[in-house]
């Protein structure tokens, strides 16, 4: 017996849904039949690639052979979108962040209730592969128990213009790059609430929305995350910065590679005398004994494929009966939750007290 095959229609065939297009040529459980999009100009390339271009929404709606649609527009329309697909029967992925508003998403999860269809997320990086070595070096212990988890994603060319620019559409980087690393640090610690909320956004290139932010937000079991987006730095951090009793932990880029260093000998009896470093005259920043600490250099190969094949895979799995979802709307939901404190954190000038 062969593998099911699935039809997916599209509404919206910008950029990420181009994306989507490239990975699903390769995928074998689903074929990308067409799409409708409102721009003439996006048609026309999902013409020259071969896919069928529906004239109205309603029409590839209404089409029986279209049994998934994925859902690509700018933010700001993602709800009723949604809501519509799964009243004409279509199972549905949106694409990130899944809405502007907590109570947007509030109505699709009773429009999944009503209408008993499938929908997901696209919050693909949760298998990036930096993700991952940090996430499994943590689990495993190599740093004692973790205290501050800093992640960063930066870039020195101001957040691209277009529609991501305007605050009404769904613009702004905590929508755009902040939903995944929330979401990324909320799924490490699903069991965990989320307690307390301070931010600071900066509009530096555009008046209405946020193209840099920092984000501290605080889990009940006591880990301090530290996240931030950065449009305007010309010198970049290190990916990820973990901090643990026993262990620091740096991964510099997106790639599957990075180091621990670990303590192997406390060395907390201090010597009488004071050390003189650059600093000038210290105990606290005296270098230690090159044997105290030792180095472990980090390097995984995954089981997962580090694309959008693993959310397809688990919303088929879904649709087929074979699997529970394992990317949820109430996941999302708590993602929301976390951005609105942000907002409002930011709005006010003082941290949020929560409970998500």
């Amino acid at each position: 017996m062969g593998i099911m095959k699935h039809k997916m229609g599209v509404i919206g065939f910008g950029g990420m849904a181009g994306w989507h297009y490239t990975v699903m040529e390769k995928y074998d459980r689903c074929e990308m039949k067409g799409v409708f999009d409102l721009d003439p100009r996006a048609m026309e390339r999902a013409a020259e690639k071969g896919l069928y271009c529906y004239k109205s929404k309603e029409e590839l709606l209404s089409d029986p052979e279209i049994d998934s649609v994925l859902v690509a527009t700018t933010n700001d329309a993602h709800k009723s979108l949604v809501i519509e697909a799964m009243a004409a029967g279509k199972n549905v992925i949106c694409e990130k962040p899944v809405t502007i508003t907590s109570a947007e998403l509030e109505e699709i999860m009773e429009a999944e209730k009503k209408y008993g269809k499938v929908f997901t997320i696209d919050q693909n990086r949760r298998v990036n592969y930096d993700f991952l070595l940090m996430k499994r070096t943590v689990e495993k212990g190599l740093l004692g128990d973790v205290y501050v988890i800093e992640s960063r994603v930066e870039g020195s060319r101001g957040m691209p213009s277009g529609w991501r620019t305007l605050k009404d559409l769904g613009g702004g980087m905590m929508l755009d790059w902040g939903v995944h690393l929330i979401d990324q640090l909320m799924y490490m610690y699903s069991d965990q609430k989320v307690t307390n909320v301070f931010c600071k956004m900066y509009r530096i290139q555009y008046p209405e929305v946020d193209d840099n932010f920092h984000l501290t937000m605080m889990f009940e079991n006591g880990v301090t995350a530290h996240i931030e987006v950065a449009t305007n730095n010309y010198i970049t951090h290190p990916r990820w910065y973990v901090l643990g009793k026993t262990g620091t932990l740096q991964i510099d880029d997106w790639g599957n590679t990075g180091k621990v260093v670990r303590c192997i000998d406390k060395e907390d009896k201090w010597a009488e005398e004071i050390v003189y470093t650059k600093a000038g005259p210290t105990k606290t920043m005296a270098p230690r004994n090159e044997n105290s600490t030792e180095t472990i250099m980090l390097e995984e190969k995954f089981d997962v494929p580090d694309d959008m094949r693993v959310v397809y895979d688990q919303f088929y799995d879904a649709v087929e009966g074979k699997a529970d979802l394992t990317i949820t709307s109430s996941q999302a939901l708590r993602v929301m939750k976390v951005m609105e404190a942000a907002f409002r954190s930011d709005e006010k000038g003082t941290a949020e007290q929560v409970y998500i």
